[in-house]
């Protein structure tokens, strides 16, 4: 199929004002100007319309978070132990909850959901499209990540039960107990595999879960709200050398020359929210501004359903109002937010080789007056 009559702006590489996207077998095969375009090819005339990557939401709890059911459709949160390594979002997300069709008719193809922030180490994070019926074929990564959480959120779900963690220490040492837990377990298995006189440890699904972590195969994303937090979380990322991600970073801006010192990055949102609780005392709408200046890696996120999903591309509007460039907040919500979600191989620009997910625009995403003219996930047109 060629998507043709399209003004293409690839995120990554020059834009074209007039040209193609040929598909095949769900991939982007080749792209350029129309004087290019392959012969006697099913066309979907763009008319002009503006062709972007899909979007990418970094962080969310689409699927998880079901909208209007109430409990039975909130498996957000297993509130029964503050470490749950093991839990599994692919176990946990429902794709036919109407969010999903939501977020592919704003031109969210592509999001990173999982648990929520109630527990120290909240289990993994699938990256996954958003247009489907069974989760396995949407998924594009998994773990995408492993979700650890400081702060407010753990310290007030256990506080209340008069149970660990009451404080931000034990908070950490939960987390630092559990990763140490890991290592050895790690340890103690290799020397199995070498020496036949080593005993095996016995199975265990919380330290499996954790073992890829340690080996920097699966990335750990922070929750962390405020400066101090985000400080904690860069300690333990250090002390069991981490590759790390700085989720919600709403106190950032506070810190930015030092978190720019230590290569943190950070995926800012949701900015379109009250300060709905103390951490949240220092929120800006120019957090991601005065990050992006630091030079500090960052993507926007909507943290759904604490903002809908379909206001990601807006909040990334709402950022260049407040002083991000134009160009990084695109970026933000594509390619730089695919690179932090893991999945920037597949998704997040218009390039040969990754999956054909395309949003056609009226105008500019950024533009008030802009409407979505069509999607397309895998190379599959989506309802909008």
């Amino acid at each position: 199929m060629l998507i043709v009559n399209a003004q293409i702006l690839p995120v990554v590489g020059e834009e074209i004002a007039q040209g193609f996207l040929q598909i095949e077998n769900g991939k982007i095969v080749s792209l350029g100007p129309m004087a290019q375009a392959p012969a006697d090819r099913e066309r979907y005339d763009a008319a002009g319309a503006l062709a972007l990557p899909g979007f990418i939401d970094a962080h969310c709890h689409l699927g998880v978070c079901g909208d209007g059911l109430g409990i039975e459709s909130d498996e957000c949160n297993e509130m029964s132990d503050p470490v749950t390594p093991q839990l599994r979002a692919i176990d946990g997300v429902n794709p036919m909850d109407r969010c999903f069709a939501e977020a592919a008719a704003a031109g969210v193809t592509c999001v990173l959901t999982g648990p929520g922030s109630a527990n120290a180490i909240g289990g993994q994070f699938i990256a996954m499209k958003t247009a489907g019926r069974r989760i396995d074929d949407l998924c594009v990564r998994f773990p995408g990540c492993m979700k650890f959480a400081l702060g407010e959120n753990p310290k007030m779900t256990y506080g209340e039960k008069r149970e660990t963690p009451m404080t931000r220490m034990a908070t950490a040492a939960l987390i630092r107990e559990e990763l140490y837990k890991a290592r050895e377990y790690m340890d103690k298995r290799a020397r199995a595999e070498t020496d036949p006189d080593a005993d095996a440890p016995d199975y265990d699904a919380k330290l499996e879960a954790l073992v890829p972590v340690l080996r920097r195969e699966v990335p750990a994303h922070f929750h962390a709200h405020r400066a101090d937090d985000m400080l904690t979380a860069i300690r333990i990322a250090r002390e069991f050398d981490l590759d790390y991600v700085l989720v919600h970073g709403t106190e950032g801006h506070l810190i930015a020359d030092i978190l720019a010192a230590e290569g943190a990055r950070v995926i800012c949102g949701p900015l379109l929210t009250d300060r709905s609780k103390p951490e949240l005392s220092h929120q800006t709408i120019e957090n991601p501004a005065r990050l992006a200046r630091a030079g500090i890696p960052l993507a926007i996120c909507t943290d759904h359903p604490e903002l809908p999903i379909q206001y990601l591309p807006l909040s990334a509007a709402m950022a260049v109002r407040a002083g991000l460039d134009k160009t990084a907040a695109l970026r933000a919500i594509t390619i730089d937010a695919a690179q932090l979600a893991g999945v920037a191989d597949r998704v997040g620009s218009l390039e040969a080789g990754k999956d054909a997910d395309v949003v056609l625009c009226s105008a500019h995403p950024f533009s008030m007056d802009c409407t979505i003219q069509a999607v397309f996930i895998d190379g599959k047109q989506t309802g909008v």
